[in-house]
């Protein structure tokens, strides 16, 4: 592994009105050479970091800086909104299309901060996104990583964010949130409580979604 730390910037992206917090980390090979492109590719393809459903660029932590090191590839994480840096949610109920509206977000970003072709890893929320990216907004994605991402509602799931709510108020979630999302936890987690425990959430399911995926 390179023994020099990767080289990263923080800056905001404003699409719409909506202000994002993104960070860029531009990593070598573990040689300290340059990745060079694969043939029949402009460039090498960028590792995007889709947080989860109470994450932001801090709760990584190092991992995406390790991960870029390790395998010589640039990486791009940003915080949603309503989560980290950017700015709060809109007032209202969240939408219970917001997964595929974060995968349209996400499409439009990328567009505009160039990146050509992307490799994505989510957790979580963040996986779910990414499936649906690549299943609706495939072009220039040369995989997706998943991790615990979320396909229909299952009853384990529900019974572990209803203890979840049962424990907002009376242990220090709300504290331990607000380290890094400030005065919008308490927001953000009522939304994550609110949606996934609405009757109307219930059916949710993007099985059919996923026939449409192509890459690995």
């Amino acid at each position: 592994m390179n023994s020099e730390p990767t080289e990263s910037r923080t800056f905001d992206y404003v699409s719409a009105g909506v202000r994002l917090r993104l960070k860029a980390i531009q990593a070598t090979r573990p040689d300290g050479l340059a990745l060079e492109p694969a043939a029949g590719h402009a460039s090498p393809p960028t590792l995007v970091f889709l947080h989860d459903s109470l994450g932001s660029i801090e709760t990584w932590r190092d991992f995406p800086d390790r991960m870029a090191e390790a395998v010589g590839l640039d990486g791009l994480i940003y915080d949603r909104r309503g989560h980290g840096e950017s700015d709060p949610f809109a007032p209202g109920p969240r939408s219970a299309c917001y997964l595929h509206d974060e995968a349209a977000v996400l499409a439009r970003l990328l567009e505009a901060q160039g990146v050509g072709e992307a490799v994505l890893f989510g957790h979580s929320d963040g996986a779910t996104i990414a499936l649906l990216a690549a299943a609706l907004f495939a072009r220039g994605l040369r995989a997706v990583i998943v991790e615990g991402g979320h396909v229909f509602v299952e009853e384990p799931t529900l019974a572990g964010l209803r203890e979840a709510a049962a424990a907002l108020h009376a242990t220090d979630l709300l504290a331990r949130l607000a380290r890094y999302h400030g005065d919008k936890a308490e927001a953000l987690a009522s939304a994550w409580l609110e949606t996934w425990l609405s009757p109307q959430f219930r059916d949710w399911n993007i099985e059919s979604e996923l026939r449409s995926i192509h890459c690995p």
